[in-house]
């Protein structure tokens, strides 16, 4: 590429912190004059760009031009080193080109939604994914994690927000969406008051999501939770939860915890679904019914690789003899822990960050046959084919797209490396059974003819 044009573009830009490309002027700074960190500004032009089309955009719009003329009017030094991992050579101000890359992201929104949506705490997006399958347009995404963030923006074309606790942030909420989603952490919560409601979230994560409730007062609401959560501190914890959301506006059906082996992938992974309804819209609870379990027809061969893995998911023989050791000394004390074998027409567990949550899903694949060494191991690496399930498995565990079926349809892009890949994964919602779920909210907005499907 010539000197006079651009040599990394947004997306470059997003994988990485870029902390050292940040103009400083009135147009890069918040209304109080404090300057919009740069992953900010990201966040702020690329929501824009996306939704530069749709009513819901116009509150990014004045301030993304801002930015936009900022970078485009301003040199950058001569030597750009980004997060210490990309070196850019001496360019011209910013082009517009920068944005081009834009146009071919894999997942954007629909070109004319049925309804629109904000996710929060939204890792990798399959909260979006899943409502976007269904018609509807992401009008604000947060999420904290540089990481994860760099793999939504990777298949959406967008940055999230970060920190939702702050107003800088929820001030680029706009008005009028209709669905609130989050799959909101689960902090401990203060139960010291008697009423065990909105004030006694304060302090707590899921308080941010109440009172974005609270303030913008969307049709409904989507929350998703670990299974716990229901039996956390003697329900007390879900007990808070709900009075809060009723005192913030909202019926709330029972929740119930929703296994996604039946809504079509082979994990057994339980998580506990909240859904509500604005009071003033005249739904009742039994209005709404989750949906009901599927035959269990997918087993993992089904999501397998096609293809021969890397020798480095192989075990080592030291490691499988440390495992197997492992599972005897608890087994003779009449415990169940330790690792587990998933056969090929078997359902995965749950897969989970951390303790044993690859251990708990090895698998049995003796189709590589070179078992050559491309990292430092104790031993060699085992020949009965013991292996961990790559991050793109734990993907199509997931419900997400990651492989190429060759039908031209888009493929969920890993921009990450394994470490960083498994966690968003396992932290991931199930988008399935996310699909399903949201598919019987949307039909009692559309049967009481509040949205138009």
């Amino acid at each position: 590429m010539s000197k006079d044009r651009l040599t990394f573009t947004l997306m470059d830009m997003g994988y990485k912190k870029a902390g050292p490309v940040q103009i400083f002027d009135e147009r890069t700074c918040y209304d109080d004059g404090s300057v919009i960190p740069f992953p900010a500004q990201l966040a702020i032009v690329t929501h824009a760009l996306m939704l530069k089309d749709n009513k819901h955009g116009n509150i990014y719009q004045e301030k993304a031009q801002s930015l936009i003329d900022a970078w485009t009017d301003s040199p950058l030094p001569q030597k750009v080193d980004i997060d210490c991992s990309i070196v850019c050579e001496p360019m011209s101000p910013f082009q517009r080109s920068l944005f081009d890359d834009l146009n071919d992201v894999p997942f954007p929104g629909p070109t004319n939604p049925k309804f629109t949506f904000i996710d929060l705490f939204a890792g990798i997006g399959g909260f979006r994914m899943a409502l976007q399958n269904l018609g509807g347009q992401c009008v604000f995404s947060s999420e904290w994690d540089a990481q994860a963030q760099k793999t939504y923006f990777a298949n959406y074309g967008e940055v999230p927000f970060g920190d939702i606790t702050s107003e800088q942030t929820k001030k680029y909420i706009p008005d009028g969406f209709d669905i609130l989603c989050a799959g909101f952490p689960c902090q401990a919560f203060s139960l010291a008051g008697k009423r065990l409601g909105f004030e006694e979230t304060r302090g707590t994560l899921f308080f941010d999501v109440a009172e974005i409730l609270r303030r913008k007062q969307p049709k409904a609401f989507f929350l998703e939770n670990v299974k716990g959560l229901a039996i956390h501190d003697k329900g007390k914890t879900l007990k808070t939860i709900l009075n809060t959301l009723d005192e913030v506006g909202y019926v709330v059906p029972d929740p119930q915890i929703v296994n996604a082996m039946y809504f079509g992938v082979p994990q057994h992974r339980e998580r506990i679904y909240i859904v509500g309804f604005r009071k003033d819209l005249g739904i009742k609870k039994e209005d709404f019914q989750y949906p009901e379990k599927n035959e269990v027809t997918k087993k993992f061969i089904d999501i397998r690789e096609k293809d021969p893995v890397p020798s480095k998911y192989y075990l080592s023989t030291t490691y499988v003899n440390t495992l197997i050791a492992h599972k005897e000394r608890h087994a003779n004390k009449g415990n169940g822990f330790g690792y587990e074998i998933i056969p090929d027409d078997g359902i995965a567990n749950a897969i989970v960050v951390g303790g044993m949550g690859r251990e708990r899903n090895i698998v049995i694949d003796k189709r590589q046959t070179d078992l050559t060494p491309t990292t430092r191991i104790k031993g060699e690496y085992n020949t009965d084919g013991w292996r961990r399930m790559t991050p793109r498995e734990w993907g199509a565990l997931q419900g997400y797209p990651v492989y190429d079926l060759g039908y031209g349809s888009p493929v969920f892009q890993i921009p990450v490396a394994d470490a960083s890949a498994y966690k968003q994964f396992g932290n991931s919602v199930a988008v399935p059974a996310i699909q399903a779920t949201a598919s019987k909210l949307l039909k009692v907005l559309s049967d009481k003819e509040i949205i138009t499907l």
